[in-house]
């Protein structure tokens, strides 16, 4: 692979554990699995299938989880589902949902937006997924309905760089250049009749 995990020899309680090398391109952006031994790692420009890397923290190993691309489209973005064997990858405009064990794409979410520049999951359930993009736009998808989006957000008046679900409240925040803050109200039920309850709660913006 075209990355490298380095153990470090430092006392884990005053320096690294270890240090990801880069043998060719960027990497723009790391995830960690919520059991905090491995995390997965996205290099856009790394050629074939190095541009998505998952590395195994314990033991310092590295697995290229997928062969040579077959499409243009260079990831951005990759994160890991919290209950299940998933790995989300974004490009500029698509999410993928690969399916680890079996080594396959199982969906293909289309979003709508110029360049995706953030993706979230949410922890509890993982069948809801928020992206953030340039075009100011922020994308709720459920799984469970469509490969389109659910709801598409837009009160940012600049790119949105980041998007994140609160891990304990059933909140949500996207992060701007506008230089704001929104902070959403959103419900999740175990009725999977019912849809999503999304509501703007509050605006911290950069005089607050």
């Amino acid at each position: 692979p075209k990355q490298q995990l380095v153990l470090s020899s430092h006392d884990r309680n005053c320096g690294p554990v270890a240090a990801l090398v880069s043998l060719k391109g960027e990497v723009s952006s790391v995830k960690w699995h919520k059991k905090g031994d491995y995390f997965v790692s996205v290099s856009p420009k790394a050629p074939g299938g190095a541009a998505v890397l998952i590395h195994h923290l314990s033991k310092g190993n590295t697995q290229q989880p997928f062969g040579k691309r077959s499409n243009k489209a260079e990831p951005q973005l990759a994160c890991f589902h919290p209950n299940k064997p998933f790995l989300i990858v974004a490009s500029a405009q698509h999410i993928r949902l690969y399916h680890l064990v079996k080594q396959t794409m199982i969906k293909r979410l289309l979003s709508g937006c110029r360049h995706i520049s953030s993706i979230d999951v949410h922890p509890a359930t993982g069948d809801h997924i928020i992206c953030g993009s340039l075009d100011r736009r922020m994308v709720w998808f459920d799984l469970d309905l469509s490969d389109t989006p659910y709801k598409t957000l837009k009160y940012h008046e600049r790119a949105i760089r980041s998007v994140k679900y609160h891990t304990k409240y059933p909140l949500m925040a996207s992060a701007s250049d506008d230089g704001n803050v929104h902070i959403f109200h959103c419900t999740v039920y175990s009725d999977l009749m019912r849809n999503p309850l999304i509501v703007p709660v509050k605006i911290l913006d950069r005089k607050s």
